[in-house]
């Protein structure tokens, strides 16, 4: 959230304020009738259009995040959150993709919700910043994704 030069919260940010309108947006179309297919068909449209909307150096590595994920664990179903790619257990979200240019930041973040089962003793990082994704940078995200899957 920004703040003022006083150091009082000024609100929202018009990026965290455009993130909340995405994500209002999604759950009106995730309440939609329909069957469970053609949701999980239109979620999967949604994210890779969502990926291909991206600047050029994030959407490769969107795309390659979005390949690695999908591969590695099959059953995590892709879908929108908070208008970036993200990856659900039982509706749950697991992993996501945020773009460097979302939030206004210097680089592009491989994140993980509190389902993930990344724990390590009483720290662990559940966000990783993303500068290229290599093909080491590729396997070290399988890595994550198996383990948070558990």
């Amino acid at each position: 959230m920004s703040s003022t030069e006083s150091g009082k919260h000024g609100g929202f940010t018009a990026e965290e304020r455009a993130a909340m309108k995405d994500h209002a947006q999604e759950l009106k179309k995730a309440a939609r009738s329909g069957s469970r297919a053609d949701k999980a068909a239109e979620a999967l449209r949604d994210v890779l259009a969502k990926i291909a909307e991206m600047p050029d150096a994030d959407r490769v590595m969107a795309e390659r995040v979005h390949a690695v994920v999908t591969e590695s664990a099959p059953v995590l179903a892709p879908k929108l959150w908070y208008g970036m790619p993200a990856y659900a257990l039982d509706g749950k979200v697991v992993c996501f993709f945020q773009s460097a240019e979302k939030f206004k930041a210097r680089y592009a973040t491989l994140g993980f919700s509190d389902q993930a089962k990344l724990d390590d003793g009483t720290m662990w990082a559940s966000a990783f910043a993303l500068t290229e994704v290599t093909d080491a940078v590729e396997k070290r995200i399988e890595a994550l994704v198996r383990q948070a899957m558990g």
